[in-house]
């Protein structure tokens, strides 16, 4: 009777098997894969589609096990095609980047490098950080993608993202957290509250409050300031937009707590009050990520070295408002 192979063999034969695999038959598979179709990543990689058949079937044979499941409408990976998958794409990552740095060793570093920033911070940084960048490094392209944290995390941990900046440190093996920064909370109020430049957090007592669902990290600090405090938080709205939050505290909905730097140009307006939290206030840090389990480009070292550096420019400058500068921010470990 046919037994299924465990996933340990599977990933036994799959290592075994990828000692022997050149880059195209690598990328072959996984253009298949990614394309969840033969047809379809004929046409991307100008390869016959008979041929790209055949070096799937080749490779299967060669594994003991079946890659892909054939369905009407193209190919869908199995587990060992999904596992074969994903080192793969590692695989040809490494190389093109081993590539790259060799290709640009005596001169300017050169290549992609993948940032992952929250939201509220790529307003802030992308646009300075490329102009440095464009000025110290031309042949360095970086990608930007905005998210919150828990999808950076995630990126960070699948090789999507080779930089981030994160509201926490990543405490794992494999990765290095370095404080860049602490910025301030303010409370947010209407103009119809006309409250102090200062005011405790007991103020916020028995008022609705606007803030960020469960599980989100600015609700869990803002939750832990008021348990220490003493304070119970009334909580009339959760949503998870600072844009929709700023907008509806103006509306008169109720008060709430974010970055200083988030509304910047609300308080400017007038549209938004806000207040100093009293003593000793409420301060969130920011930490750059990197992974340390995989070798650093020229180019991930250049801009790893370069954000921080432009950071401290938009505190020094007052860009970043409420924000200050931790010495010796170090922390985490490879």
């Amino acid at each position: 009777m046919y037994q299924m192979p465990t996933i340990q063999k599977i990933y036994g034969q799959i290592i075994d098997t990828t000692m022997t695999l050149d880059t195209k038959q690598l990328r072959y598979f996984y253009e298949i894969a990614q394309q969840g179709s033969v047809t379809r990543a004929s046409q991307v990689l100008n390869v016959a589609q008979p041929a790209l058949s055949l070096h799937l079937r080749r490779l299967e044979e060669g594994l003991g096990t079946s890659l892909m499941l054939r369905t009407r409408t193209g190919v869908v990976p199995t587990e060992a095609g999904r596992l074969l998958m994903e080192r793969a794409r590692h695989i040809l990552d490494e190389i093109a980047r081993t590539q790259e740095d060799i290709r640009s060793l005596d001169g300017a570093p050169s290549g992609v490098v993948r940032l992952g920033l929250p939201g509220t911070i790529s307003a802030l940084v992308s646009l300075p950080l490329i102009k440095a960048a464009r000025q110290r490094y031309p042949q360095i392209t970086i990608n930007i993608a905005e998210a919150m944290s828990g999808f950076i995390s995630g990126w960070l941990r699948e090789g999507k993202s080779d930089l981030a900046i994160l509201y926490h440190p990543l405490q794992e093996r494999g990765f290095r957290s370095d404080i860049l920064l602490e910025e301030e909370l303010v409370i947010l109020w209407s103009q119809a509250f006309r409250m102090p430049p200062k005011a405790a957090l007991s103020r916020l007592q028995g008022v609705p409050l606007v803030l960020p669902s469960r599980g989100n990290g600015l609700r869990d600090l803002i939750e832990e300031a008021f348990r220490a405090q003493g304070v119970s938080a009334t909580v009339g709205i959760e949503i998870d937009s600072y844009a929709n939050i700023k907008s509806l505290v103006a509306e008169g909905f109720g008060a709430s707590i974010l970055p200083a730097h988030a509304v910047q140009a609300e308080t400017r307006t007038g549209a938004i009050c806000t207040s100093r939290i009293a003593n000793p206030g409420l301060w969130r840090r920011a930490h750059v990520i990197q992974p340390t389990a995989r070798p650093a480009t020229r180019a991930q070292t250049a801009i790893a070295q370069l954000l921080p550096q432009v950071v401290a420019d938009l505190v020094a400058q007052g860009a970043w408002s409420g924000a200050r500068a931790i010495a010796g921010g170090a922390m985490g470990a490879p």
